[in-house]
């Protein structure tokens, strides 16, 4: 095995094992986690990561390993299996028969693959690593892009008061799944990137997650400064002066390292707004190779680069200072010849508005030609956010589409999950259209589904007790009581609730303890107990976020909650793992609407655990995906309106009154033989219908099919013929904002004919050329219908006018005539309306 530093023989027969431990989309999916337990059982529990287990492996065990024969025989079927994922064509392959997709690059601040590539902090990373290793499954032609940070997201330790402190250790490459990528010369690949007064040298690296590669920049190189090789330091740094020369770094140094790789790309993929910049260096590139101006390479390429937002408020997009922008962004935009005044009316709302701060949200909107929001609420909520975008247009169609997240199921789903959905291979059944995945567990026996949810609890709450008894100890800070509280066993016969997550303000960790006496005789049931497990940790800037955390921590270690209650501290993939895949139920508290999709609560599907959350993100949709008899869970608050204060007192005590009518009762309510049947029908009712809708399977098929393959078809379209077809849109784009202000639109008359209401208006063009707009008539959406959108039809030309025209229509027959107005947009069978042309005249 060689790996960067280390050089280590293994075995032939072992040999498979150093691949498995650099390939991240198998290195920790059941079966590989049976293997390397039995390798190294000590070293595997307290890391879990593979390649630490392999390199710290004595010789004696390594020995020993290559004469186990339960572990030879396990790896000979995990090789077995992946050879047959390896060798078997990929779905894609039948989506895309004629490769219209050559490669999509995705870019993302945070990739959560694994433990053992520890460079994410919470749900946006999760879904980025989730989103590789789907296009690993199916085959999509993708490569990440990303940061290596030396420390990445701090580590969370909790002192003897309840308070968070942050510790970073040191993430050695030498341990982790990545290697050094070589330039044709063979040596280490460096990117460069103009800094001011400076060259900044990029590191690359590379992570394999199947048939993904995945590159990571590194400006921890030698011959930087000492302040530039700290910039890749820490994920999410709270100050600007690193987190923006950051974001240039993931942005610009990640597609001039496309550049370097000579990789075609068609489509460019920011997984929010972070990586921003990506749209300009992909568009002087362009220019560059096609000898275009920038503004004109700016139209070709928007078409190809998708945008998914997970920002559920404003306050939370990344915003910069215009001077900050102006003394990074200089150099490269010297470079790329696209004029600083011009880079900074992307950023702003109101494009003239000089000190309005550059905000990468709406670069990344005005940059892409494709936009997605994560659920289908998320999409409402958006549209709203960019709206100030599109002066004069209705919200709806604010172009921004949802797609709604999913989790990939064989990584958060158990071993006996597996078992029980009969996917023991590994994910191959989820690999294809998922239409009959949910047959088995339909069918499942009740007293077997039962008996494999006890397992699955009680996997939990040993490992809490092995794992948190270790840390306890070794905490120096904690007293003596309190690792005896930690470590008190749990019982695996009473109702186990989860609820881990980021400790920021919305999600209202502390929603429970608004009545802490009542929460108290929930826990303390003699008959019916319920026992509590909190994770989650606080931005280390967020005061107010580690208050919450510091009182739910505080509540855990009263003496009374002993074996009922715990903060488990430290809140990684690997607790997250074991979390999903045992509490009986999965609490979620956010405040309606600013939950983007909420991704925690998918992954306990495939595992048997129940939702109960307020209707925000995915739950809104899911809790209605399928109507039946039995609902998949429990809604907590209603949707309705009001202050955050009103909200909050309401759904807290919606919150006691589902616990304690719905949820505590159907749990303990058990026939003769102890099952408790209607419990079994929402989980069942909840595997079935929701496990296949909430997979990253169906949300990558959604990508495909409304981004990917149209965005790769947009771009090779305006690419084409030396871009003859952007320069045309261009040219129409400034032609129509330069004459659109002399459009005039008359009196919208209204006239009953043979039952049918028709219409008529006369139109002045003046020099816009006919085939350039679309006159409309346009009525909101209301409870009774869907917004209507009429084409008027050019009738006649007005005598002794100059491009003057009569325009007639009918009025759908189940409207008034008033509720509908006159409007004249923009349009071009090449273009993207609204987001390349936001001229609208309404007829007001």
């Amino acid at each position: 095995m060689k790996h960067g530093y280390f050089q280590r023989q293994l075995p032939t027969q072992l040999s498979d094992l150093a691949d498995l431990a650099m390939d991240l989309r198998w290195n920790n999916c059941p079966a590989a986690r049976h293997l390397w337990k039995r390798f190294d059982p000590a070293m595997w529990e307290h890391t879990e990561n593979p390649l630490l287990v392999l390199q710290s492996a004595h010789q004696n065990q390594i020995d020993a390993a290559s004469k186990d024969e339960m572990l030879l025989e396990a790896l000979s079927k995990w090789r077995r299996e992946v050879n047959e994922y390896y060798s078997t064509a990929p779905e894609f392959s039948s989506l895309d028969p004629e490769r219209k997709l050559k490669c999509v690059a995705y870019f993302s601040m945070e990739f959560g693959l694994s433990e053992s590539l520890p460079i994410y902090s919470g749900g946006l990373g999760m879904l980025a690593g989730d989103h590789l290793k789907t296009a690993s499954d199916l085959g999509v032609p993708l490569i990440g892009i990303g940061l290596l940070y030396q420390q990445g997201y701090f580590r969370q330790e909790i002192g003897e008061d309840g308070w968070q402190r942050e510790t970073y250790p040191y993430n050695d490459p030498g341990s982790l799944p990545v290697l050094p990528v070589a330039d044709r010369d063979g040596h280490w690949l460096r990117v460069r990137l103009p800094f001011p007064g400076r060259t900044l040298y990029l590191r690359v690296w590379e992570a394999r997650v199947g048939r993904v590669r995945l590159f990571l920049l590194d400006s921890n190189d030698a011959m930087n400064t000492p302040w530039d090789r700290g910039i890749t330091a820490q994920l999410y740094d709270a100050r600007r002066d690193r987190r923006l020369p950051q974001e240039i770094v993931l942005g610009v140094g990640g597609w001039n390292l496309i550049e370097r790789l000579g990789l075609d790309i068609d489509v460019c993929h920011l997984n929010e707004g972070h990586a921003a910049f990506a749209v300009l260096a992909r568009a002087a590139s362009f220019a560059r190779q096609f000898s275009v101006p920038v503004p004109v390479a700016f139209t070709a390429t928007r078409a190809g680069n998708v945008f998914t937002t997970h920002t559920p408020v404003e306050a939370a997009f990344d915003c910069f200072d215009p001077k900050m922008i102006a003394y990074y962004a200089q150099p490269f935009i010297d470079e790329a010849g696209f004029p600083l005044e011009e880079l900074l009316r992307l950023g702003r709302r109101v494009k003239d508005d000089q000190s309005e701060p550059f905000n990468m949200a709406w670069l990344a909107m005005r940059g892409c030609g494709h936009v997605n929001a994560v659920s289908q609420l998320h999409g409402e909520v958006s549209r709203g956010l960019f709206n100030p975008l599109f002066p004069r247009w209705p919200q709806c169609e604010v172009p921004v589409r949802a797609i709604t997240n999913g989790v990939h199921v064989p990584t958060w789903s158990s071993h006996k999950a597996a078992i029980i959905w009969g996917d023991e291979d590994g994910g191959h059944l989820w690999l294809d259209g998922l239409k009959h995945v949910s047959d088995r567990v339909r069918n499942l026996p009740d007293d077997q589904l039962w008996a494999f949810r006890t397992s699955q609890r009680l996997a939990l709450l040993e490992y809490i007790e092995a794992n948190y008894c270790r840390s306890s100890n070794s905490n120096t800070t904690t007293t003596t009581s309190t690792i005896s509280s930690r470590c008190e066993l749990f019982d695996p016969n009473v109702l186990t609730i989860g609820f881990a997550r980021r400790f920021a303000t919305y999600k209202r960790a502390n929603l429970m303890l608004t009545d802490p006496e009542r929460l108290a005789r929930l826990l303390l049931d003699r008959q019916r107990p319920v026992q509590l497990l909190i994770a989650g940790k606080a931005h280390p800037k967020d005061e107010y976020g580690k208050a919450i955390l510091q009182q739910l921590a505080q509540f855990c270690r009263k003496p009374e909650f002993r074996g009922r209650a715990i903060f488990l501290e430290d809140y990684d993939m690997i607790l997250g793992q074991h979390l999903v895949a045992g509490v009986d139920v999965w609490l979620n508290t956010p405040l309606r609407p600013n939950e983007a999709c909420g991704t925690s609560g998918m992954k306990i599907l495939a595992n048997g655990g129940l939702n109960a959350s307020i209707l925000d993100g995915w739950w809104d949709e899911a809790f209605e995906f399928e109507s039946g008899a039995t609902p998949p869970g429990w809604i907590v608050g209603s949707r309705d309106c009001g202050s955050p204060e009103q909200l909050s007192a309401g759904d807290a005590s919606s919150l006691f009154e589902v616990l304690e009518r719905q949820v505590i009762p159907e749990f303990y309510d058990r026939d003769l033989d102890g099952i408790p049947c209607r419990w079994i029908r929402r989980v069942k009712a909840s595997m079935a219908s929701l496990t296949p809708q909430f997979s990253a399977t169906r949300m990558l098929h959604e990508y495909i099919d409304h981004a990917y393959l149209p965005a790769a078809a947009g771009f090779a379209n305006r690419s084409a013929n030396n871009a003859a077809l952007a320069k045309e849109i261009r040219d129409w784009t400034d032609q129509l904002r330069a004459q659109w202000h002399h459009i005039r639109v008359g009196q919208l008359r209204f006239a009953d004919e043979d039952g049918l209401t028709t219409v008529n208006v006369e139109c002045w063009l003046d020099n816009i050329s006919l085939d350039s707009v679309r006159v409309q008539l346009y009525a909101e959406a209301n409870e009774h219908f869907p917004v209507s959108i009429v084409n008027l039809k050019r009738c006649r030309e007005l005598p002794g006018s100059v491009n003057g025209y009569l325009y007639c229509g009918t009025v759908p027959t189940q409207r008034r005539p008033s509720e509908f107005s006159l409007r004249v947009v923009p349009y071009h069978p090449a273009a993207i309306i609204p987001s390349e042309n936001q001229c609208i005249q309404w007829n007001d």
